[in-house]
């Protein structure tokens, strides 16, 4: 029974990444993705919906692309990879070729800060599938798209790790950097730490989860391409995976006995992209000690059932609503569309480790609050000094 659930939750989670991944890219490989959705939402987010609903998508399918075909034990999860890695590669193309129709926006506005960020997030979690393996002209094409967004300015908060998040790619990829956008954007987060594993968002605390949306996820991603280049970044690496496995435990013992967690703070229909920081730990074997992978693994899976069965949150064409449980557009911000919404596919994460990962091969496991709330003894939580 136990080994039944196990290959469960990790064939349930492929199934779920790929019915939400599948319209995207399959629109975008065609080059129809700004028709499709253009017709779906009329608003002055237009413009900036295919680049969010792109590389959200592929931000968080990208490890799974990069998993080795040899690692995978099933045959049709095998073709499934080669099939979804070809459509990526060509919506690459169609996203970063000027003559396409679908070539997306990276400078013009705010937002394509944002999203061209997420996309280099994608490239450094798979390099050599979305980049190195390419070639010209779609290699020149996505240098020149992240080099457009240079154009923008960030704000005064976790924006500034956008600019960090593309010099780092633009690094990976053998061009030349500006180290000093990453080194701002380094030196403001330590100065907004607040303690406990969790950074200000800006200057000032916001009670939200913005550390797990941008914050850990992009800090490590970065630190882990550039820090070797200098002794101070180098030196925050080592603090940094301290603190986001501080915030991991956090983010894990929010996790009710019932799979749900608290629906606090802006940006709440991103759904599970609120547990992008776990995940992200998990794929990279840096959950701290007292995270056993495979409870990571149950309770991620018990939010995801709870989230993606619900009612409304797919339209009747398969794509994202903008809600939490469903359609509930007030729950939207002023920058919220039908494609920022896809930042919910980074809890997909862990899929870039082989089936044999003791994530997905250990013994179901209660998580925290599971156990606790059913009256076992617990170790008491401890803060980060």
């Amino acid at each position: 029974m136990e080994d039944m659930l196990m290959v469960y939750d990790r064939d349930y989670w492929l199934e779920t990444m790929i019915k939400i991944a599948n319209p995207v890219l399959t629109s975008l490989s065609k080059r129809e993705l700004k028709s499709r959705i253009f017709s779906m939402e009329n608003n002055k987010r237009e413009r900036y919906m295919p680049l969010e609903m792109f590389s959200r998508t592929l931000c968080g399918m990208a490890p799974w692309l990069s998993l080795d075909e040899n690692e995978i034990i099933n045959e049709e999860e095998r073709k499934l990879k080669k099939k979804f890695l070809e459509l990526a590669q060509q919506s690459l193309d169609a996203a970063t070729n000027p003559e396409s129709s679908n070539y997306m926006n990276f400078s013009k506005g705010d937002q394509p800060l944002v999203d061209t960020a997420f996309l280099a997030q994608a490239i450094v979690r798979a390099p050599k599938e979305l980049f190195f393996s390419l070639g010209n002209p779609i290699q020149s094409n996505l240098i020149k798209a992240l080099k457009e967004s240079r154009k923008i300015k960030p704000y005064y908060n976790n924006w500034v790790l956008f600019p960090a998040m593309i010099e780092a790619a633009l690094y990976l990829m053998g061009e030349t950097y500006d180290p000093v956008r990453i080194d701002y954007a380094l030196k403001q987060l330590e100065q907004w730490y607040k303690g406990d594993g969790i950074y200000g968002d800006g200057p000032f605390f916001q009670c939200d989860y913005y550390n797990s949306f941008v914050i850990h996820p992009m800090l490590i991603d970065i630190l882990e391409i550039v820090g070797k280049e200098y002794e101070d970044w180098n030196e925050m690496k080592k603090w940094e995976y301290k603190r986001a496995g501080r915030y991991s435990e956090i983010l894990e013992r929010m996790i009710s006995p019932e799979g749900t967690f608290p629906p606090i703070g802006r940006s709440l229909t991103y759904r599970f992209g609120v547990f992008h920081a776990l995940s992200h730990l998990a794929l990279h074997h840096n959950l701290p000690q007292k995270l056993i992978p495979a409870q990571v693994r149950c309770a991620l899976t018990s939010v995801i059932k709870n989230i993606i069965e619900k009612p409304g949150v797919f339209d009747e064409e398969g794509w994202l609503t903008v809600g939490f449980t469903g359609y509930q557009p007030s729950l939207g911000e002023a920058y919220i569309s039908k494609g920022s919404v896809y930042l919910c596919m980074c809890v997909f994460l862990p899929l870039g480790l082989p089936p044999t990962d003791s994530f997905w091969s250990g013994t179901p496991k209660k998580w925290s609050s599971l156990k606790i709330w059913s009256g076992e003894d617990f170790e008491r939580d401890v803060s980060l000094k």
